[in-house]
């Protein structure tokens, strides 16, 4: 649910990675994915995403922690130097949702202040940060898709992403100057 890390998916540029996995949900419905990817707000584009939940894709349950992994990847493979330096500064500690609705994702402190839950969203980060402590930067020169059917964005497959580090960096930056532009 942190903003501020900008990814760019076959040329479509999505604001949050919470927006990207929203948008996973309803890969045959591309006007339900604009909806949620124009949204600014992690929790506005998930908020947005409810209305059609009836329209989630048929293996969801069984593929999201799967999604989920993969947009967390994109946001690190588009966002290197902020996030791994975030993920870094967590060090060893244990990385926790603390959520006081959806235990699955997150955990929620029980009457003695323990939190429990499956902290799954934090599980996922810790497994990225040991990811990022093993290997250097240079390894990641692409990142695959998750091998699922339908896998899809405004009707199209989703591409490997081959990271251009100058070219990504300019594609995001063009991207900030153009959301200051259109909401000054």
């Amino acid at each position: 649910m942190a903003g501020g890390y900008l990814i760019n998916i076959n040329n479509i540029k999505i604001l949050t990675s919470e927006a990207l996995y929203q948008a996973c949900r309803f890969p045959e419905f591309p006007e339900v994915q604009k909806i949620i990817i124009s949204e600014r707000s992690p929790m506005t584009a998930k908020m947005k995403s409810k209305p059609y939940r009836e329209k989630t894709r048929r293996d969801w349950e069984k593929v999201r922690i799967q999604i989920m992994r993969w947009c967390l990847r994109v946001k690190l493979f588009q966002n290197w130097d902020e996030f791994s330096m975030l993920l870094k500064s967590t060090e060893k500690f244990p990385i926790v949702e603390e959520s006081n609705r959806d235990i699955f994702w997150g955990a929620r402190a029980d009457e003695n202040d323990t939190l429990r839950g499956v902290n799954c969203l934090g599980r996922l980060l810790m497994e990225l940060r040991e990811e990022l402590i093993l290997y250097e930067q240079d390894k990641y020169n692409k990142l695959n898709t998750p091998k699922l059917d339908n896998f899809y964005l405004y009707g199209k497959p989703i591409n490997q992403i081959i990271l251009n580090k100058a070219k990504t960096q300019k594609k995001l930056n063009d991207l900030d100057e153009q959301i200051i532009l259109n909401f000054d």
